[in-house]
């Protein structure tokens, strides 16, 4: 049976129709489909966290934590560890040992609870928070308890300065961490 020119015409009409329609469908199936990652896996490709989850650690008392969708800079409140990031600061003694510490600590993944004080925010636009590993372990006290870490109290913030004066005596009198291997903190890096 042979088509008519009007017929073929139709036809062209139809299946040019068909290929827009199913273009349309596929690429509304695509949007549908990258949202949805989207939602679980966040604009970074780093899974979607409904609980505080450490994405990095960035030096020892400083780690950037996935909140939601959101990368969230978190500065451990109440400590300082020996500085081997500042660009305004040498590379002190024990630096690279804490931030080993604090990454050993804290792997990627890892849930945290992040404990507010009067303060939510430093100079830097960092978040201030505790953080607490949801085994309950306290990383802030952790570290100041093993060496790798000095009290830094910055009114008004101050809910555990006690806590860690207290670990820091301890460290200093063992001696442990920088207090045995530094003499304490703030030291430059030696070049022995």
């Amino acid at each position: 049976m042979r088509l008519t020119r009007r017929e073929r015409r139709s036809l062209r009409h139809r299946r040019t129709a068909a290929i827009i329609v199913l273009s349309g469908a596929f690429i509304a199936l695509a949007v549908l489909v990258g949202w949805c990652l989207t939602a679980m896996f966040g604009s970074s490709g780093s899974p979607y966290s409904a609980q505080p989850t450490v994405v990095r650690v960035i030096d020892g008392d400083t780690i950037d934590v996935r909140v939601g969708h959101d990368v969230v800079r978190i500065r451990l409140l109440g400590i300082d560890t020996p500085e081997t990031k500042d660009p305004r600061k040498p590379v002190q003694c024990y630096g690279a040992e804490a931030s080993k510490r604090t990454t050993e600590l804290l792997p990627v993944g890892t849930v945290v609870h992040l404990e507010a004080d009067r303060e939510t925010h430093d100079t830097f636009g960092r978040t201030l928070a505790y953080v607490h590993r949801d085994d309950g372990l306290f990383i802030n006290l952790s570290l100041v308890t093993d060496g790798y870490a000095d009290v830094l109290t910055i009114a008004p913030n101050g809910a555990h300065a006690s806590e860690f004066s207290a670990a820091a005596a301890a460290a200093r009198a063992a001696p442990r961490g920088l207090w045995k291997v530094c003499g304490g903190p703030g030291k430059p890096l030696s070049t022995k």
